[in-house]
């Protein structure tokens, strides 16, 4: 086996400990609460030390969160891949299809995942830091898009941070429902609140 090999074969195993442990936490929160529960009880339930635990997850929050970084990564190669004859909001909204589509597949799991993080001040707040360091990759996607943007406009980041809260506002009225509500349809309609409007004609006084 050669060291590529080797490499690639620690990752899968590494990527599958870390998914066991994520599981345990999240039974256990969701048994006996985020708040109660401490990170030599997450240990113990998987079998594993407390340092062992902390070196696929530095706190509580990550362990439930964990997959939030990667999911912005993918968002963006997402955008990046959508035809370069769409205008940016469009692209933004086609990329969270991949979030959409996720749901979909889990929408049970995700569910569960979303109603914790929405009880869990704690889990709600670092979620939402979390998110928000989507920006930036978001942001450099769409100036890659564009053949003359300008490095520092703002436009990018605007666009990129409104994408964000609409997915956000998305997700929690889809929680709020308990998932009977589409999560496709509300993300549209999340997107068309933001897009300008024509002027109408003033009604008579």
């Amino acid at each position: 086996m050669n060291g590529a090999a080797r490499t690639n074969t620690r990752d899968i195993a590494r990527a599958a400990v870390r998914a066991e442990l994520a599981q345990v936490a999240f039974d256990l929160f969701r048994r006996e609460g985020f708040d109660k529960v401490t990170v030599n009880d997450l240990a113990a339930a998987a079998g594993v030390s407390r340092s062992t635990f902390l070196r696929y997850f530095g706190t509580k929050e990550d362990a439930v969160l964990g997959a939030v970084d990667a999911q912005g990564e993918q968002l963006a190669d997402a955008l990046r891949a959508r035809p370069a004859d769409e205008d940016d909001w469009t692209a933004l909204r086609r990329a969270l299809d991949t979030v959409v589509e996720h749901h979909r597949h889990d929408a049970a799991g995700t569910l569960a995942m979303s109603r914790l993080i929405m009880e869990t001040p704690a889990l709600c707040a670092r979620s939402q830091e979390k998110q928000n360091g989507w920006r930036p990759a978001l942001a450099q996607a769409l100036t890659e898009r564009a053949d003359h943007a300008r490095p520092t406009a703002l436009g990018p980041l605007v666009r990129a941070a409104a994408a964000v809260d609409c997915l956000n506002i998305a997700v929690n009225h889809w929680t709020a429902s308990g998932g009977r509500l589409d999560l496709d349809a509300l993300l549209d309609e999340a997107f068309a609140a933001l897009v300008p409007r024509a002027p109408s004609g003033r009604s008579p006084r």
